[in-house]
């Protein structure tokens, strides 16, 4: 692919960036808005973590081995995928959504700044909940389809509150995926 190729798709990539973000603007304040708001808060690490933690304990107390294999599985998964975005987010600099002047999505840069508004580039939100639900996948596949619906909800939710741009929650996406992928090549689920 050529250089004017990716320059194409990169503009084209932001411009939709830019549309969604101005189409979910007038619903902010909606209450399905406010509750993808809590859902979307789901998908921070302290939550993320402590899920994760209750299902390891809840397996332990109740010496269920499979609960405890998901709840290990899901802290360590989580923290693979918070790792491989922190290290995303030191080389990429991307403001989060705001109104612009231009009215146009920021393109991404090399990093250089750590503040919370320069570093949107990969939802972390995101990458954290994916790699935690196909961890607890992995364990119960007959409820992977659920986790994979809820870490869904918690990828959409950070564009609906306009938290991130789309391509900041494919990002996020990528990153949990081949971060649980790459714990499961390290561990191998065994049934």
């Amino acid at each position: 692919m050529t250089n004017k190729n990716m320059k194409g798709i990169s503009r084209r990539l932001l411009a939709l960036d830019q549309k969604i973000h101005d189409i979910a603007r007038p619903y902010a304040d909606l209450p399905p808005m406010r509750l993808l708001e809590r859902i979307g808060k789901a998908g921070d690490q302290p939550p993320m973590l402590s899920l994760s933690a209750a299902v390891l304990a809840t397996g332990l107390l109740s010496e269920r081995p499979r609960m405890m294999f998901a709840g290990t599985r899901m802290i360590a998964a989580h923290l693979i995928a918070t790792a491989a975005k922190n290290v995303v987010k030191r080389q990429i600099d991307r403001e989060r959504p705001a109104p612009r002047l231009d009215g146009k999505a920021p393109h991404p840069r090399p990093g250089k700044r750590s503040s919370k508004r320069m570093t949107g580039f990969p939802s972390g939100h995101t990458a954290g909940s994916i790699a935690v639900a196909r961890a607890f996948g992995r364990a119960y596949p007959e409820h992977a389809a659920k986790a994979a619906g809820v870490a869904g909800l918690v990828a959409v939710a950070q564009v609906a509150r306009r938290k991130h741009y789309l391509t900041d929650v494919l990002a996020g996406l990528a990153i949990g995926l081949a971060s649980e992928a790459a714990l499961t090549r390290l561990v191998p689920v065994r049934r």
